[in-house]
């Protein structure tokens, strides 16, 4: 048996007026996953426990299938794992933004979280001027891919007050500055950064060229170093992760999955989507398992753009849900999931910790939803009365399949019905 978690980041999201009332994933054109949610199972899932914070660390982690109220230290610390730094147990992760900020009135403003989506080697080069000037010491800083890289506090706190520079776009940053003990310290360190910054020759170039310089660093997300149970130890199977972004190749490495790394995977809309699915289906000759993420979604509806949310999940639809379900036909017997982590509404421009639409289908037919649906989306899957509060228990649901017994649902029923919990 193969299995496969197809994970298109921030899909979900709310009706809009522009769009007839629909949301992006009903509205979009999708027929590949339109067909699965006729030919599977469709309903809810929440991804985001109560009181946890809706980002994309506690999301997937849930759709890996681990408890976030258990296993949940933070997201850095998977970061750090996707990036091969080890964590000291009195050693703190921070993700570390390259960002942009605006003044306004003689106040700065969260002009961009991304810097305008800063190349991955002039950031690397910025990255390097921090650990020469201020590393090598209690503080010491990674490189990553594009704005997203890694500062490590080497007897840090982790109980700070901390903000995802993507929820405060085009906001003023004061109130949203480093709170709680150790904030004074992380203060001094960011503007500090900015001062080295300010006339460094990356960013000079980028002004010449009409781009916006990345002359801050935002730090968030900390935490210390998780200990997750093993795919192999847990259901008995290999597997790999395919994604461009550090934070779920990070959760696959403590999970124990090989990290495959594909050409092109940017993490942005103009991402190698059709590579991933090839990639994919060339692992899983060797392979049980396939977690294939997406970034491109949410990173539209981080800007705003419903145009490009929209291409975002057609291109997912057709380049790697469609090309995975054409491939799976070399093999015998495979269950797919299909999912967001979260949702990201446009209007908002940030995570939502409401429940996701998900598809389960098996190649025997396994899956069923209860009532008939004409695709895939937040309204069809509420509709099928299917909803599994417990977010890290679908991927059981997916190795171990359904309920044998479990009780049919009427169409007619407006009733929730609570998923069996493998």
């Amino acid at each position: 048996m193969k299995y496969l978690v197809l994970l298109g980041d921030g899909m979900a999201d709310e009706p809009l007026a522009e769009l007839g009332g629909k949301t992006p994933l009903e509205y979009a054109a999708t027929p590949c996953m339109d067909r699965l949610a006729r030919l599977g199972e469709t309903g809810l899932v929440r991804t985001v426990p109560e009181g946890f914070p809706p980002g994309s660390d506690v999301a997937n982690l849930s759709v890996f299938g681990y408890d976030p109220k258990e296993y949940y230290t933070g997201r850095s610390p998977l970061e750090a794992a996707s990036m091969g730094v080890s964590l000291a147990p009195d050693d703190v992760a921070f993700r570390l933004n390259l960002v942009h900020l605006e003044i306004r009135d003689d106040q700065f403003f969260m002009g961009d979280f991304s810097a305008g989506h800063i190349s991955t080697p002039e950031a690397a080069e910025l990255i390097q001027t921090l650990q020469r000037d201020f590393g090598g010491g209690k503080f010491n800083f990674y490189p990553g891919v594009s704005y997203r890289h890694l500062m490590v506090w080497k007897g840090g706190r982790d109980d700070l007050r901390l903000t995802p520079p993507h929820d405060i776009t085009h906001q003023e940053i004061a109130p949203h500055l480093p709170q709680g003990k150790g904030a004074q310290q992380l203060l001094l360190l960011m503007n500090s950064a900015m001062l080295l910054f300010s006339e460094h020759p990356i960013n000079q170039k980028r002004l010449q060229a009409g781009k916006r310089p990345a002359n801050a660093i935002w730090l968030w997300g900390q935490g210390r170093a998780p200990r997750l149970a093993t795919f192999r130890d847990r259901f008995g199977i290999s597997g790999a992760v395919i994604s461009a972004v550090d934070l779920i190749k990070g959760i696959g490495v403590c999970a124990g999955l090989d990290v495959i790394e594909v050409p092109g995977a940017t993490g942005y809309l103009d991402t190698n989507f059709t590579g991933k699915a090839e990639y994919a289906l060339d692992a899983l000759k060797s392979r049980d398992f396939i977690y294939l993420h997406v970034e491109a979604p949410d990173e539209a509806s981080h800007e705003g753009s419903l145009e490009k949310k929209l291409k975002a999940i057609e291109d997912f639809d057709r380049l790697v849900v469609g090309r995975i379900m054409e491939g799976m036909e070399g093999f015998d017997e495979f269950r797919v999931a299909v999912l967001p982590d979260h949702p990201t509404p446009i209007r908002r421009m940030t995570h939502s910790e409401g429940p996701v639409p998900y598809i389960l289908y098996g190649s025997s037919g396994e899956f069923t939803s209860p009532c008939p649906v004409a695709g895939y989306g937040e309204r069809a899957a509420k509709g099928t009365g299917l909803y599994l509060e417990q977010g890290h228990l679908l991927l059981s649901r997916m190795v171990h399949g359904p309920q044998k017994n479990k009780e049919k649902t009427s169409c007619c029923k407006i009733n929730v019905e609570v998923l069996h919990q493998q």
